[in-house]
């Protein structure tokens, strides 16, 4: 594919803050992972995020040094890839993602909604 398929990349601001505190082999591989996505690939390892949590939310999952660091998005809007949240899994028990994290993802989901609505929707206006 050249650069003209390519899916824009919007990231949420507080997301780009929790990338950039990631370590540096978590950033390339969600990096990567990501560039794969905006030109239409299911990098390996992703999946729906789940948990009760839109079906349109996917996540990307990354081992480093003993720690799970998770990256939500979404490519569910048009000609855009949206990066939501980026975490270091700390579950209190089991594998289920605690509920903060779960209602930050569903509001940054909304936020990903209106943003892709007033910046990339022809005609629309604020009310």
């Amino acid at each position: 594919m050249d650069a003209t398929s390519r899916k824009r990349f919007e990231i949420h601001p507080q997301a780009m803050k929790e990338l950039r505190a990631c370590p540096d082999d978590v950033k390339d591989v969600f990096g990567s992972a990501i560039l794969d996505v905006q030109y239409g690939d299911v990098p390996d390892g992703a999946r729906p995020f789940g948990e009760g949590i839109d079906s349109r939310v996917w996540k990307l999952s990354e081992d480093h040094d003993g720690d799970t660091y998770r990256a939500a998005y979404t490519i569910a809007l048009p000609g855009a890839v949206y990066v939501l949240h980026v975490f270091k899994k700390k579950s209190v028990r089991g594998s289920m993602t605690p509920r903060p994290v779960r209602e930050l993802v569903r509001a940054r989901l909304a936020w990903a909604l209106h943003h892709h609505r007033t910046h990339y929707e022809e005609g629309y206006r604020e009310r």
